[in-house]
This record gives structure tokens, C-alpha cells and sequence, in this order.
């Protein structure tokens, strides 16, 4: 699965790296719940899909969390990861660094980095919402 190629067809295509305008133009429904702990998640139900956001999540934090979500919702057709995590024994690692690959690759792209060459790309990482940490997964070519 060539992560990479599936972000930039989709950004190609709207015009655009924001998770939130993409979902809306790929019929995605956000949605704000209480959630906990949780940051959020995605589901569908009844051939509509769903991002459903805790509401308490950090302004800084909640594009890299739609971004996710948005990503199990364009990789991960059908794969229910709750299910899996409570009923089997499937490893649900590579699902959710898929993910964050996904979110990533769209919030931190090659333009914005050419862009602003000038700047650290920790720094640049850091301004567009990625946790610490995640930034190791952008494919730079």
C-alpha cells in the first residue's frame, strides 16, 4: 500500500491537505462527543461514514486526529479495529501506524517543506499538529 501515492492523489484531487475539508468532499460526517480518553474514531453505518472527535481534544492536536481518522476511513474500508483489538488476536499495529502515516504524509507535505526549507523540519512538524515522535514517518524522497 503506497501511502504516499493515495495522500497525494486525494490532495491533487481537492486541492487541498486539510483532513476536515477532505472528509466533507468525500461525504465523511464529523461529528463531537464526549469521548474520554478516546481522541476519536471512525465508523459507518448504513453506507455513511462517520469521524466521530472527543470534543475535549487540544485545538493542536485535533487536525492530526481527523487526519487519522480520515485515513482509517480511506485505507482501512471495513476493518472494524475495536472488534479486532477486543475479540481477536490480530495485531492492530500496522492499522494504526497506517494511520498515522496517512495523517502525516497529508499535514506535513513534500510543498510545505520545500516551501519553507529554510525552517527545521521538527519545527514544521510540530506547527502542523504532529505529536512528538510521529514525524519520523514522512516519506521524504
Amino acid at each position: 500500500m503506497d501511502i504516499k501515492r493515495q495522500v497525494l492523489r486525494l490532495t491533487k484531487r481537492f486541492q487541498s491537505n486539510d483532513p476536515f475539508y477532505i472528509a466533507k468532499q468525500l461525504g465523511v460526517n464529523i461529528l463531537y462527543s464526549n469521548l474520554g480518553d478516546t481522541l476519536g474514531y471512525c465508523l459507518k453505518y448504513k453506507r455513511t461514514h462517520f469521524i466521530v472527535l472527543n470534543e475535549s481534544t487540544d485545538d493542536s492536536l485535533i487536525n492530526f486526529v481527523c487526519a487519522h481518522e480520515l485515513g482509517h476511513t480511506v485505507l482501512h474500508k471495513g476493518v472494524n479495529t475495536p472488534f479486532l483489538k477486543a475479540n481477536t488476536l490480530f495485531s492492530i499495529d500496522k492499522i494504526e501506524r497506517e494511520a498515522n502515516s496517512f495523517a502525516v504524509e497529508l499535514l506535513l507535505s513534500d510543498d510545505l517543506l520545500q516551501e519553507h526549507d529554510d525552517i527545521n523540519f521538527y519545527s514544521i512538524a510540530r506547527c502542523v499538529g504532529i505529536p512528538n515522535g510521529l514525524e519520523n514517518l514522512k516519506t521524504i524522497l
